[in-house]
């Protein structure tokens, strides 16, 4: 280690150097932290998790019969059936799959109408394949979209992997509040429009019913009392010959309840020739019923046909009317989306409405706020889900970090009872970060895809400030002895306290590394391990070279010798 003293004394003596490191390191620091703005480096609350299983929801417009829906379904499976990975696959018709992770906020349970249904995709075991599932549905979107989604015009087909942290409704929701439905509508569908044309989202959808139209057959009670039939009997024809329904009910050993007989006439009567009203005209006219007189009378002579709008579904959240407008991230960070397409809405909204920014660092601060200068309605556009959980994320564990740092600076100061002994060794640690986004940079190049900074990766970076912390203690502990101890003056005791405790400082920044590098592999924690390992590597240059340069033009750092025994004043005492 003498060579190393020699090269830090080296330092320390000439200015030029010591300049050089200190310029190198802000260099270092600023440059690494350009690369979050300039997208080298991309954050992201967690990375894509690979499982064995995700699911593939198919919506078609609202109106849409079964048939319309099993098309589409039938296609997906075709497309899904020709992967070599894929074990099984379970369709449900008309209803979302038995709630899992992923659907627990997405809604699963509610779906019970005859335009959407779910797939269940299950997949080899993950450690016996080399594609990730999140890769695989990747590449398979594109092609699942642009095959089965033509054959019913203005359907949605989405693909929702199992989320590696806390389930949301996606990775990018707007919600869009205002009292007027008609208006929000129409907002919604803006918004959708431009979530759709942004790079690096897909699965686009405005979670609300069509409007479509609709016919209500209603029994004419006049018209069937004077034909002598009844009610019940309109009505049971009507249900059978659309609908089906239950006649008896059978008993079984192996069932505990009733088995339900349920009578339906087969598709090919069952179907309409078209959708105009003509063709419900001439299906109840080819009905008739039997009154009690004997004679035949036609289901349409006692049935009225009406044509109305339908009753699209209304959704509130804290008192206010909202539509719901859903994107998911394709491989890419939630933020950056975000920011390009929140501009874009400024920029459309503003030819209508005037648009407000939420003001200050709320936690809404992307809200958008819309006044219709003619009537003064306003609206309100707010972003959610995993994007919203992110920045929630971010933000705890930003004030976590501020809080780590003022409570090891107050701790120093109690101990060394120096503000600028505490601001040396707390400013040697912050450094640690250059490591952390280098770590992650260079991690790029190792992976097939993006290697994001991640909520677990900012947990690395705050266990690092313990850990580089004890590095400069150490040296301006051991400075301070020989100083004050031996009486070695104020360079040569940094240079031999740099030397001596280089040992220590690399042989437990080793352990770390070791240790760290089990995690760095896995699909969750590898910000944590990358983060260790590069922001220990980073602490360990930062404490051997620039943390002593800090000491050698710090006052605090000069300590005086402590006086010898032999050199105190001898005092005679005298009776």
């Amino acid at each position: 280690m003498k060579k190393f003293e020699k090269f830090v004394h080296a330092i320390l003596d000439k200015k030029s150097k010591k300049t050089l490191v200190i310029v190198l390191t802000a260099l270092a620091f600023f440059g690494t932290v350009m690369m979050l703005p300039t997208q080298l480096v991309l954050a992201k609350m967690l990375p894509g998790k690979s499982d064995n299983t995700y699911s593939v929801y198919v919506d078609t417009p609202s109106g849409s019969s079964i048939e319309q829906t099993k098309k589409v379904s039938s296609c997906v499976i075709d497309i899904l059936e020709q992967e070599r990975e894929v074990m099984n696959l379970e369709l449900f018709e008309g209803q979302g799959i038995p709630l899992d992770y992923a659907g627990l906020v997405k809604g699963a349970g509610m779906k019970r109408t005859e335009n959407v249904a779910e797939i269940s995709v299950n997949l080899t075991d993950k450690h016996e394949r080399t594609e990730p599932s999140f890769l695989m549905v990747q590449r398979l979107r594109p092609i699942v979209k642009q095959r089965c989604e033509p054959l019913v015009p203005n359907t949605t087909i989405k693909f929702v992997e199992q989320p590696a942290g806390p389930p949301t409704l996606a990775s990018i929701v707007v919600e869009v509040h205002g009292e007027d439905m008609r208006k929000v509508r129409h907002i919604s569908t803006k918004v959708a429009d431009i979530l759709a044309h942004t790079n690096g989202l897909v699965d686009v959808d405005v979670m609300a019913d069509e409007i479509y139209s609709k016919y209500e057959l209603i029994p004419d009670k006049e018209k069937i009392a004077r034909s002598g039939l009844s009610v019940e009997q309109v009505n049971n024809i009507i249900y059978l010959a659309f609908e089906g329904m239950v006649i008896a009910h059978k008993n079984s050993k192996n069932s505990p309840d009733q088995i339900p007989i349920f009578l339906v006439l087969d598709q090919e009567t069952k179907r309409l020739n078209s959708q105009q009203e003509e063709a419900l005209q001439s299906k109840l006219s080819s009905l008739n019923l039997m009154n009690m007189r004997g004679m035949m009378v036609p289901l349409s002579e006692v049935v009225t046909i009406r044509k109305v709008p339908s009753n699209p579904m209304i959704m509130h959240k804290d008192l206010s009317r909202m539509v719901n407008v859903i994107a998911e991230t394709d491989m890419v960070s939630q933020l950056y989306p975000l920011l390009d397409a929140r501009e874009q809405m400024i920029e459309a909204f503003s030819k209508e409405y005037n648009v407000t920014k939420e003001p200050g660092m709320s936690t809404y601060m992307f809200d958008l706020h819309l006044e219709d200068p003619k009537t003064g309605e306003k609206y309100l556009l707010r972003w959610d889900g995993e994007m919203k959980v992110s920045l929630d994320t971010f933000r705890d564990l930003g004030g976590a970090f501020i809080a780590a740092l003022i409570l090891i600076f107050l701790l120093l100061v109690v101990y060394y009872k120096s503000f600028a002994l505490s601001g040396i060794i707390l400013l040697g640690s912050f450094l640690s970060l250059i490591g952390v986004i280098l770590g992650h940079w260079a991690a790029n190049f190792f992976t097939s895809e993006t290697f994001f900074l991640t909520a677990t990766s900012l947990i690395g970076f705050i266990a690092l400030m313990g850990i580089s912390s004890r590095n400069s203690l150490l040296l301006i502990d051991f400075a301070k002895s020989l100083m004050v101890e031996h009486g070695i003056p104020k360079r040569s005791a940094i240079s031999i306290a740099a030397a001596t405790r280089a040992k220590p400082i690399l042989l437990t920044a080793v352990a770390i590394i070791l240790g760290s590098a089990l995690l760095a592999s896995d699909p969750v924690f590898g910000g944590l391990g990358v983060a260790l390992i590069s922001g220990t590597v980073a602490a360990v240059f930062v404490s051997l070279l620039f943390v002593p340069i800090l000491m050698d033009n710090s006052k605090a750092m000069d300590f005086e010798p402590a006086k010898k025994k032999s050199d105190e004043p001898k005092v005679s005492i005298t009776r």
